[in-house]
C-alpha cells in the first residue's frame, strides 16, 4: 500500500522553480482528518511561514466534516506543520536570506494512514521563465509525438 494522495497544487511548479522538498505532518482535529479523508481539501493558494521557531500554514482551506456534530472548526485556520528543530532552522536561513517561499506541494495518507505535507522550499519564476518553461514543455511534446510516429 503506498500514498494516498489527498489533493496537490498544480499552479506550484507553473509559478514557481521548486528547489527542495520536505515531508511534514500537519496538526489537525478529528473533523478535519474526516473531511480529508473525502479529499474536501485545497491548497492552491496556501503557503507556510516560520514564526517562533514553529513552522505555519496558512489558507489553506478544509471544509467542516458534514457529520460532525460540535466539533466543528474554522476552514481556513493557520496549521501548525511539523518538524523537527534543525530542519526548521535550516529553513529559516534559507527563507531569510535567500527569499525562498515555502508551499505546500501536495497532502497526502502515508503508508501508516497518517496526513503528510510535501512541502517546497521555492523561488518565484518571472514572467519570462514562464514562457520559456512553457516553450520547452512544448518543444517536448512535439519531440514525443514525432518520435511516437517514427517508430510506427
Amino acid at each position: 500500500m503506498s500514498e494516498k494522495v489527498i489533493c496537490s497544487n498544480k499552479k506550484l511548479f507553473r509559478d514557481f522553480a521548486v528547489l527542495d522538498m520536505l515531508e511534514c505532518g500537519i496538526e489537525l482535529k478529528g473533523s478535519e482528518v474526516k473531511s480529508m479523508r473525502e479529499a474536501h481539501v485545497n491548497i492552491n493558494d496556501a503557503f507556510a511561514r516560520i514564526e517562533n521557531g514553529e513552522v505555519v500554514l496558512y489558507q489553506c482551506h478544509i471544509p467542516p466534516y458534514a457529520k460532525a456534530s460540535y466539533f466543528k472548526e474554522e476552514a481556513t485556520r493557520p496549521r501548525k506543520l511539523l518538524l523537527h528543530k534543525r530542519e526548521i532552522a535550516k529553513l529559516t536561513t534559507q527563507v531569510a536570506q535567500r527569499g525562498f517561499t515555502l508551499a505546500p506541494s501536495k497532502m497526502y495518507f502515508n503508508r501508516r494512514g497518517l496526513v503528510k505535507v510535501a512541502l517546497a522550499l521555492a523561488k518565484g519564476k518571472k514572467l519570462y521563465d514562464r514562457r520559456e518553461s512553457i516553450k520547452r514543455k512544448e518543444l517536448d511534446r512535439g519531440l514525443r509525438r514525432v518520435m511516437k510516429h517514427k517508430s510506427r
